[in-house]
C-alpha cells in the first residue's frame, strides 16, 4: 500500500560449510582450473600459429610459472605484467575501479606436522594495464652487435668461431668440450638465434641429466625463438609445424613439461644478456653533458716577465 512503510525482509543466512565441505569445494575449484591448464597445453601444440601465439606471449610476459603462463594466456593473451592485488600494493600501484582479475596460481608457504613446505593457492591477478601508477619506462633497445657481445660475455659455456662446421650447421654445442662452435660469416640475426639455440642445449646438459641432443632439439628451437622475440629481432623464419607434429602424442602433463623446459632455457638466456647490459650501464663512462672545468685565469704580463738580474 502506498505510504505504508514496508517491513524489511529477513536476509537468508548462508549455510555454514563444514571443514570437509569447504575442503571438497576447494578441491573441485583446483580440479576445474587444472583441467583448463591442461586443455590450454593441448591447444598450444595444435599448429604453427597456436605455438607461435603462445611463445610470443611467453616472450612478452614477465617471468611466470608454466601453469600461470597457460592459465593467463587462456584468459587474455594481451597480459604482459600480471601480479596479485597485494603485490601491486607493495609496488605502489592500485587496481582501477571495476577491473576484474584473472585466475592465477599464487605461491604459498605452509606448515604441516612442523615441516615447512611450498604450495599454491588459486587467487586473482591483475595486469599492469588494469592498475594506476607511474608510467613504466619502455625497455631499452639494443643493436644486434651489442646483443652478440652480451651473449658471448655471459655465455654459460665457451664460444668459438669456426670455419670448419659441416654444411647446413650454423652452430652446435659439443658436450664433451663444453663449447659452442659458431659458423663464421653469418648475418647478425642468424648468429644470435643460433647461439641462443645452442645455449639452450648447454642449459639442458646439466650434471646427471642424461642429456642427448635430439631429446631437446625442439625445446631448444622454441627457446631460441622466445629469446629472439625478447631481443626484438625478426623471427619470422621460425616454423613450428614440425615441433607440433613431433609432440602430438604427448600427454598434457608432458606438454607442460616441454613448455617448462622452453621457459627455463629462454629465461636463462635473456637473464644473462640483461645482466651484461646492466653491468655495462654501471661502468664509469664519460658523459656528453659533463660540466666543463673553468679555464685558469691568464697571469698578467708584468708578473710573468722575467726580471733582469742585478
Amino acid at each position: 500500500m502506498i505510504g505504508k512503510k514496508q517491513e524489511p525482509q529477513p536476509q537468508q543466512e548462508q549455510p555454514q560449510l563444514s571443514k570437509e565441505e569447504y575442503a571438497a569445494m576447494k578441491q573441485a575449484e583446483r580440479e576445474e582450473v587444472w583441467s583448463r591448464v591442461n586443455a590450454q597445453a593441448d591447444s598450444v601444440f595444435k599448429d604453427d600459429e597456436s605455438m607461435k601465439g603462445f611463445l610470443n606471449f611467453m616472450a612478452n610476459c614477465t617471468p611466470q610459472s608454466t601453469r600461470n603462463l597457460l592459465i593467463l594466456y587462456e584468459q587474455n593473451p594481451e597480459n604482459t605484467h600480471p601480479r596479485t592485488f597485494d603485490k601491486w600494493k607493495e609496488a605502489g600501484r592500485s587496481i582501477r575501479s571495476g577491473e576484474k582479475g584473472y585466475t592465477f596460481f599464487a605461491e604459498q608457504e605452509y606448515e604441516k606436522d612442523g615441516i615447512k613446505a611450498n604450495g599454491y593457492t588459486i587467487t586473482k591477478a591483475y595486469d599492469i594495464s588494469q592498475t594506476r601508477g607511474p608510467q613504466p619506462l619502455p625497455p631499452q633497445k639494443h643493436l644486434p652487435e651489442e646483443i652478440i657481445a652480451a651473449m658471448v660475455e655471459q655465455s654459460p659455456v665457451q664460444l668459438a668461431i669456426s670455419d670448419q662446421l659441416p654444411q647446413g650447421v650454423q652452430a652446435q654445442y659439443v658436450p664433451k668440450q663444453r663449447t659452442i662452435f659458431v659458423r663464421n660469416g653469418m648475418d647478425e640475426t642468424a648468429t644470435i638465434c643460433a647461439i641462443a639455440r645452442e645455449q639452450a642445449h648447454a642449459s639442458f646438459d646439466a650434471v646427471g641429466s642424461g642429456y642427448y641432443r635430439q631429446a631437446y632439439a625442439a625445446q631448444a628451437y622454441c627457446a631460441a625463438y622466445v629469446a629472439a622475440q625478447k631481443f626484438g629481432l625478426d623471427a619470422s623464419v621460425f616454423q613450428f609445424d614440425k615441433v607440433c607434429h613431433s609432440c602430438a602424442q604427448l600427454t598434457p602433463e608432458e606438454k607442460r613439461g616441454f613448455i617448462g623446459d622452453v621457459k627455463r632455457a629462454a629465461y636463462s638466456i635473456n637473464r644473462d644478456v640483461q645482466r651484461s647490459f646492466r653491468d655495462l650501464e654501471q661502468t664509469i663512462q664519460p658523459d656528453e653533458f659533463s660540466v666543463a672545468a673553468p679555464k685558469p685565469a691568464k697571469a698578467s704580463k708584468a708578473k710573468t716577465e722575467k726580471e733582469p738580474e742585478r
